[in-house]
């Protein structure tokens, strides 16, 4: 029996889910190894149980936890696809306000047709198997989970900065190439290959804290090299200000 796949999302631009349409010749090889029950982006759903929930998005308001947690339950594998599952993402910057400032803010007098909360990952609300942590995926690291989880074995998640992965790439770091530029590697995980470092562009953190990160070092190094405290703090909470130890950075 082919494991039934379902596609889901939240609280997202649902680019995650585009990466896996774009993975051209090998979707063929996917579609073919699973049977697809829904996935907005392409196709029209099909009432039944999964096995496996590939969820995009994070949480937002509180009917989108009634219905993650239904998901959770008919899943025997969830996986956080994306960084607005795992990290909450850019969406997580509302969170510094309150709930009835962003309403006002993006609907003024129609703020009371509408409900918020403060942004969660999937994981502040249900358990999460695995995780697809970049903004957007890749669809190298997605066609890696997929294989992982058919043959079946337990998929590579990395819990070490991007700088480890710099070095492997022989890359020259971003700091010392001396123009302005403001790198998230040390605390950030790895995972990706050093990607926007390798074409010579910041780490900007979509990726998640590692276990445990430095924020008072990393805060010192931008201020170091110029960057407003402010701002630096800034920086760090951009994708991840609902992650667990993000209200410590201040």
């Amino acid at each position: 029996m082919k494991p039934k796949v379902g596609f889901f999302s939240f609280t997202s631009c649902e680019g995650c889910q585009l990466q896996v349409l774009n993975m051209e010749e090998q979707l063929l090889d996917i579609a073919g190894a699973v049977d697809l029950v829904t996935f907005r982006e392409a196709m029209d759903p099909i009432d039944g149980d999964y096995d496996v929930a590939f969820v995009e998005g994070s949480i937002s308001r509180e009917s989108e936890i009634t219905v993650l947690r239904e998901i959770r339950r008919k899943a025997g594998v969830l996986v956080a696809l994306g960084a607005c599952a795992a990290s909450g993402c850019v969406n997580a910057i509302k969170n510094r306000f309150t709930p009835e400032e962003n309403l006002h803010e993006v609907y003024a007098e129609g703020a009371r047709h509408f409900d918020t909360i403060d942004v969660k990952p999937l994981d502040q609300v249900v358990s999460v198997d695995h995780y697809l942590r970049t903004c957007p995926i890749t669809r190298e690291e997605f066609a890696r989970l997929f294989t992982s989880l058919l043959l079946p074995r337990r998929p590579y998640d990395p819990n070490f900065a991007v700088c480890v992965d710099c070095r492997i790439a022989e890359n020259v770091c971003v700091y010392d190439m001396d123009e302005g530029e403001y790198c998230m590697g040390p605390v950030t995980r790895a995972g990706c290959g050093a990607l926007c470092p390798t074409f010579e562009s910041s780490c900007i953190g979509c990726r998640g804290f590692i276990d445990q990160p430095n924020f008072a070092s990393m805060i010192k190094v931008m201020e170091d090299y110029g960057m407003p405290r402010e701002d630096a703090i800034g920086r760090l909470k951009m994708f991840n200000a609902a992650l667990p130890g993000a209200e410590e950075v201040e």
